[in-house]
């Protein structure tokens, strides 16, 4: 891994901790939420304040997310929003820590001058003893204050001066004007500077856990389905309509496409087809051919070409059916037949565009793990768990591609893999598709010219 550290892949965007000050925040911030401190006098964090450094002194990575429900953070700055989120337990934690952060940026960067804010991402599950609590979650509020409490002391002296101003005879009440002062000492004139953080709560209903061997949990669709890499029988009994397994390609197939969750890539609106399925196509080639001594790398694309060519009897068959789909976008040729059990059908599809497209598209790049570019934006933990088990010729080609051809325009890659176009009107919605028709073309219907 450690080709993927000095690149950046890995660990990439994290926030150095080395100032004395800082550190001393964060072990009072640590020690407020967990009872321990750091030696440490230099380490990194994450957008939830979790060191991988601090993990490995304390023998325990799960420090900042017991039982991985209801994460804890500590943040020390608001550049913490650009950081990654490492050893995620939910899809969502992320995206809730960074529109908190977002959110309350002026009254974080204020705080965060003096201490560290320190505070949970709360739902009302305590542990994950069975696959049932997942269901469980439905709402993660976000709780936050610095460690001296500069938010309850604001609210209390915020409660002080309405008696102050509201009572009778409060004037005279020696007492509470005491209590004023020492808290305005503490909390500054909130009257001028107003010292708080929006209360923020978000819905959780559909989203991707790594508890009991991973799940993509979609609840909120109008046909619900819990998507499993692992065996499907874990979730005997889970409360929803459907489990199904990897191997149940058909029946996800149909999940996608009744939930209109995903589309096939030769049909979506504003981005180069050809272009996205010969990359995949590359990438077929290269996990085919990593393990038979060729030098890969600077391969050029007609140097993709030459060895597809040469190691033809050798590819596998998501490589011809990709070809073939090709051949029919870009030079009429004939349609392609690649049915939900063909081993490339996933990689022809993307998320469509909904609320739910990065957990659609985090799913299919599991579905189809030899394209390595979208494992890698969409679900790194996978992609760090694949790495592992490569030849050293495939994770040198692997590294050396997405430094030179994705970290150089990381979001114009996105886009153009992942965005969506606004359709010029809204269109009609499609007529049911028959079983015959399912057999002859898929679960995607009939692309047409």
């Amino acid at each position: 891994m450690n080709r993927l550290i000095r690149t950046g892949l890995m660990f990439g965007n994290l926030i150095h901790v080395a100032s004395p000050a800082l550190v001393e925040r964060y072990n009072r911030a640590l020690e407020h939420l967990t009872g321990r401190t750091t030696a440490l006098t230099d380490f990194y964090i994450d957008i939830s304040g979790y060191s991988p450094e601090v993990g490995h002194e304390f023998g325990d990575h799960d420090y900042l997310n017991h039982a991985g429900v209801n994460r804890q953070f500590i943040l020390l700055t608001t550049q913490q929003k650009t950081a990654p989120l490492l050893n995620a337990k939910f899809s969502t934690s992320r995206g809730v820590l960074r529109q908190f952060i977002e959110a309350n940026e002026a009254a974080l960067f204020a705080l965060t001058t003096r201490d560290a804010v320190a505070g949970e991402l709360a739902n009302s599950v305590y542990d994950m003893a069975t696959p049932a609590r997942l269901f469980d979650i439905r709402r993660v509020t976000v709780e936050a204050d610095t460690t001296g409490g500069a938010l309850r002391q604001a609210r209390a002296l915020e409660k002080k001066i309405d008696r102050f101003l509201n009572e009778q005879d409060a004037w005279f009440d020696d007492v509470l004007i005491a209590e004023m002062i020492g808290l305005a000492q503490e909390t500054g004139d909130i009257v001028r500077n107003p010292v708080t953080l929006a209360e923020m709560s978000f819905e959780q209903r559909n989203f991707w856990t790594a508890h009991f061997g991973g799940a993509y949990i979609f609840q909120a669709v109008p046909h619900p389905a819990l998507v499993t890499p692992g065996d499907p029988a874990t979730f005997d009994g889970a409360p929803i309509a459907q489990v199904l397994g990897f191997d149940d390609r058909n029946r996800i197939a149909r999940f996608l496409e009744d939930n209109a969750l995903a589309e096939p890539i030769v049909k979506a609106r504003g981005i180069d087809a050809g272009a996205i399925l010969r990359q995949k196509m590359d990438f077929i080639v290269v996990d085919a051919l990593a393990d038979s001594g060729l030098d890969l790398a600077g391969l050029t694309r007609i140097d993709m070409r030459r060895l597809a060519r040469q190691n033809a009897e050798r590819l596998p068959q998501e490589f011809h059916a990709l070809a073939a789909l090709v051949n029919w976008a870009e030079n009429d040729g004939p349609w392609p037949a690649i049915t939900s059990e063909h081993p490339a059908y996933f990689h022809t599809l993307r998320a469509a565009d909904t609320p739910d497209a990065d957990l659609v598209n985090m799913l299919l790049a599991e579905l189809a793990p030899k394209d390595i570019r979208q494992l890698f934006i969409c679900h790194k933990q996978a992609f760090y768990d694949r790495y592992r088990t490569w030849s050293e010729t495939k994770k040198e080609y692997v590294v050396d591609f997405l430094v030179n051809e994705y970290q150089v325009d990381k979001l114009g890659t996105r886009k153009a893999l992942f965005g969506h176009d606004a359709p010029m009107e809204d269109p009609a919605p499609p007529p049911p598709v028959s079983e015959a028709t399912i057999a002859r073309v898929g679960p995607w219907g009939p692309v047409r010219r």
